[in-house]
This record gives structure tokens, sequence and C-alpha cells, in this order.
């Protein structure tokens, strides 16, 4: 398919992305087949690798954005953040649906329709047998953050062989061989753990990891390699390699408080990718250590890290604003450029293709902010969504999928 080159396709009207991040609304997934779409409006459309539209499989009732989405042996499944937090499956070849499960089932009702308050799907990933989907809830109570969370793995057929629960925030899966790894972002209750590693196939702990903080704020994700386990720590603004007991390897700053212009200010690690050929550490937005907003940047804010096996550092490239989430396949990642929400630059728009061991591969500017991307086979696909900042009178970009050819 190099001859595509770069090619993009309209996905319908949304209302426009704002200056602050609203979370995920979009998935995408590319297959050796298909390009699939999970979109804002909850609906599922698959493309073959021409652009030409297959099959669309209309939202659910109640519905909400597609946000997470993952295939195995001719279905493809999608989670929501909506009202019933739905994981629903479809047939790849078709569309049909083949079940669905409301995670609201397990985890409660929204305490109201507030977006960041209804369930959801937080990650799907699939060892090639079963899937394993990470969902929770989240509502303030007299002014304190309280999450309901369960990991789930689903079998082929959408029955539950096991559930893990817990009162923190689950932010992402791998899986790797018998072992399933999670990050937690947020732990206010009595969960105290940023880590959790579980048997894949009895739901059993097998080891549990903190990066030892105070606060709430823990994992931002992970990623396994080999027996070890590498972790994006908010906690303390680094990344680890840990070996299968928890033990520390090698420990990177990331974004750790600096003082910049008199002011002291750090970004959270967000996203990791681990491979025998060393990992990449993805950073989000400039914090303050006091209050909440601030004029000054930290050097390593929307950066990507690259990071040797024995954990020194190998490169540094600027991913252009926060990433909502990363594509991975093999030593190569793609990450989507969102809002800057502080200076909100649209010229940082857009997304690009890291490799492991080298840094940047390929940078593609949009018009719109970029909201998920994903890659295989020597292509990239994002999903841009237009964005209208509070303080420009104009709206930028379009809904629509891009793909672009790596050659």
């Amino acid at each position: 398919m190099s001859s595509l080159g770069h090619q993009c396709v309209d996905l319908g009207e949304i209302e426009p992305a704002g200056s602050r991040h609203l979370g995920r609304r979009s998935a995408v997934l590319l297959t050796d087949e298909q390009i699939v779409v999970g979109t804002a409006t909850g609906d599922v459309v698959s493309f073959d690798r021409t652009l030409d539209e297959q099959w669309r499989a209309d939202s659910d009732e109640p519905s909400g954005s597609l946000v997470t989405i993952s295939a195995l042996e001719g279905n493809i499944v999608a989670g929501e953040r909506g009202p019933a937090g739905a994981v629903r499956c479809y047939d790849a070849a078709t569309g049909e649906r083949r079940w669905r499960y409301e995670t609201a089932t397990d985890l409660g009702a929204a305490q109201t329709e507030t977006r960041f308050l209804l369930p959801f799907v937080a990650d799907v990933v699939t060892d090639g047998d079963s899937w394993y989907v990470a969902a929770r809830r989240y509502e303030r109570t007299d002014g304190d953050r309280q999450f309901r969370s369960v990991v789930y793995r689903f079998d082929a057929d959408g029955s539950v062989a096991w559930r893990y629960e817990t009162d923190a925030s689950p932010i992402s899966l791998d899986v790797s061989g018998d072992r399933l790894a999670i990050a937690y972002n947020r732990c206010p209750g009595t969960h105290q753990c940023g880590l959790v590693v579980l048997d894949a196939t009895t739901g059993a702990e097998r080891l549990t990891w903190d990066p030892g903080t105070d606060g709430q704020r823990r994992v931002g994700d992970v990623s396994l390699v080999g027996d070890d386990v590498v972790v994006a720590s908010h906690g303390d603004y680094h990344g680890y390699r840990l070996d299968a007991r928890g033990g520390e390897r090698s420990r990177i700053p990331l974004a750790t408080p600096e003082s910049v212009d008199g002011e002291t200010v750090y970004a959270y690690p967000n996203h990791v990718h681990a491979t025998d050929a060393g990992a990449v550490f993805v950073t989000g937005n400039t914090y303050p250590a006091e209050g909440r907003e601030t004029e000054v940047r930290h050097p390593n804010e929307h950066t990507a890290v690259g990071v040797a096996p024995d954990g020194s550092q190998n490169w540094r490239e600027s991913v252009g604003g926060f990433a909502t989430g990363i594509g991975t396949n093999g030593d190569r990642l793609v990450v989507p450029g969102a809002q800057h929400f502080r200076d909100r630059d649209a010229d940082a728009h857009g997304f690009c293709v890291l490799d492991l061991a080298d840094g940047l591969v390929r940078a593609v500017d949009t018009d719109g902010v970029v909201s998920a991307a994903t890659l295989r086979d020597g292509l990239a696909a994002a999903i841009e969504e237009p964005v209208a900042y509070h303080d420009e009178e104009r709206r930028r970009g379009r809904y629509r999928l891009h793909v672009e050819s790596l050659g």
C-alpha cells in the first residue's frame, strides 16, 4: 500500500474540541485488511485499505463515544465512554454485532451525565485468545474523588472469565504471555498500588508495585517486555524498568520538578512503549508545583524520550501537544498531538511516528487536533478532530481519518 501516500476521508460532523482536554472520544485500528474507526457519536465504521467504506454499525442506545478498539480472529471489540460504559463485539467482515456487555452493571450509574463522570472503558487489549478490558467510573462526594473500577477477562463469546475490582482508576493495560499488567493513574482509596500484574488466566495477583510517593497520582502507563515491566510514573515523574519481582533495574528522570524563571514546574509521563530495542516515554502538559496556572513551560513537556535497554537516554523529540494515547507496532509507535492548552499552538497539530532506537521517522501536520492514532505494516492512521480555541474566532480542522504510508 506504499502507493497510497497520504489520504483522508471525512467522518461526519461533531462538536469541535475546545481549549481544555475532554479526554478521548474517538478510536482507530488497523488490521490486515481494514481500517476501523470508533467515532465520537458511537458508530463503528470499517474501511478497506483504499478508504472505501465497507460497513457501518450504528450506535447503541444508550450510547457514548467509542474510545478504545481492538481486534481478535475476525472480531472487533470497541469500548465506550457513555451511560452504559458498553463493550461491544462485531463481526469484522460484516459489522454484525455479536455481543455487548454494559460495565455500568458493575460500576454503577453516572452521578450526573457530565462527560467525566460517565462509565469509561479505558483500555481493551488481547492476547490472541481473550480480551482484557479496564473500565472505571468516577464521582465526587463532598469534594473527594472516588473511583470504582473493574478489569475483566472476556472469552471470545463475551462471557466473563474473571473480574478484578478496586477503588482506584485504571488507565492502561498490557498483556504478554501469561501476564496482564494494569496501570492505575489515581489511587485515592484503599487500593494503593500504581501497578498490578495479574495472572492472565486466573486473574490472581502476581506483582504489585508503587512509586511510593504522596498523593493520588501513581502510574500513567505500563509496557511488558521479556520478564520485565516498564512503567511511566506519575508519582515522581520518572521512567522505571522493573524485574519480574518488582526490583528496580533502571530509573530515568523524565519531567521532574524544575525551576524555570523562578517557578517550579513538572509534567506527567503519560505513555510508554517498550521492546527489546528499548523504550519510549511520552510526557504531557506543564503544571506548577503551586496552583494550576503558569506562564512558564517545563523543558520536557510534550516530549518523547527514547531510552536504551540499560536505562540511558538515546534521544528526545517534541510531539507538539498533549497525547491522549499512543499506537504501537513492534519497535515503532505513533503519537497523536492534540491541544497544547496553555499555548494553543495550532502549528503543533498533527501526529508523529517514532522508532524506539532512532527517534523520529515521520511527522504529519493537520489542521485540527489529533485524538487517536495507530500503525501497522508500513501505514499510520490517525483521527483528526475540529477544534475551536476560546481565544480565537475560528474553527480549525474537520472530523476525518488520515492514512499515511511510511514507505
